[in-house]
């Protein structure tokens, strides 16, 4: 394997950009970014068209081929034989379904069998490589759906266009629907943990009760905003932790992980345009819970 591979994407130019100029379609059609447009003009054949090297000023025709080739160096970390659950892949991403007890990245405290040890063993199995990207990483403790772009390009545009739906089950009788609208901070620089406080960042949670046995409660959660354990913090601050939580509640079943999961994932592919929808089953021990509790309809019932 070369020290650095490369995405190579073909354009067929339409009729819409007929005599325009190529950074009119690569910032515009493609959705280049300008950053990774600077690189491309630095890279030898990093923009070509119809074969033949051309500058961003040049004008372009309906039915020429505009190509890029975006490198993909080595991101340096250890390759690790560790299973993971791949759920979607193409040139341009892969969509794991993490499991709770994998970290997504090694860490000054965590170095090793994380996601992207086992990502870059996966793609050296297959003569590839990549830096790993994460769009939107999940903490260790939480499961599902994590989107790793394999390149810039996809890097920088699929976090713009990025729906995610999470599923966790809370201590507690929830309400059918609820918004939690309470700013994060972080007291203590030194460590991970976050509070609510009038200091912090603006927070919203949003969530949909699924189903209850009065004791705890599996909801479906989107947000607004993306503050580092909001969801665990917001339940935790209106006196409804996360079962398994024990940073912010308690873990007295020793699930040894919050009950939490991404469960839902759309975004508009970097290069196709078309949005993609995925979705990735709970881990064992939250499904085992989930299916225990009652389904709820459009109301929840007080108890009798």
């Amino acid at each position: 394997m070369s020290d650095i591979s490369k995405r190579s994407i073909v354009y067929k130019v339409p009729e819409e950009f007929d005599g325009k100029k190529v950074i009119a379609f690569l910032r515009g059609e493609a959705k280049i970014s300008a950053r990774l447009l600077k690189s491309l003009k630095r890279i030898e054949n990093g923009i070509t068209l119809n074969g033949e090297h051309i500058r961003t000023v040049d004008l372009i025709h309906a039915g020429d081929e505009l190509k890029i080739e975006i490198p993909c160096p080595d991101g340096g970390i250890e390759p690790m034989d560790i299973p993971i659950d791949i759920i979607y892949e193409d040139d341009d991403l892969i969509a794991v379904n993490k499991g709770p007890f994998l970290a997504c990245h090694p860490t000054h405290n965590h170095q090793g069998d994380t996601l992207a040890n086992a990502l870059a063993f996966y793609l050296k199995s297959k003569g590839k490589q990549s830096v790993f990207r994460a769009v939107g990483r999940l903490d260790k403790g939480t499961s599902g759906i994590v989107i790793c772009a394999l390149n810039k390009h996809s890097a920088a545009a699929i976090p713009k266009t990025v729906e995610k739906e999470y599923y966790a089950v809370v201590n507690g009788r929830t309400e059918k629907y609820g918004t939690i609208d309470k700013p994060i901070y972080r007291p203590d620089p030194m460590k991970t943990l976050r509070a609510v406080g009038d200091q912090g960042d603006r927070a919203i949670t949003h969530w949909e009760t699924i189903a209850t046995d009065g004791e705890k409660s599996l909801v479906r959660v989107w947000l607004e905003t993306g503050r580092t354990h909001q969801i665990r913090v917001h339940f935790a601050s209106i006196g409804m932790p996360l079962v398994g939580d024990s940073m912010y509640g308690t873990d007295s079943q020793g699930y040894g992980h919050q009950l939490l999961h991404c469960g839902t994932v759309s975004f508009v592919h970097p290069v196709t345009g078309e949005r993609i929808k995925l979705e990735a089953p709970m881990p064992e021990d939250m499904r085992k819970i989930a299916d225990s509790l009652n389904l709820v309809g459009d109301t929840v019932e007080a108890d009798n």
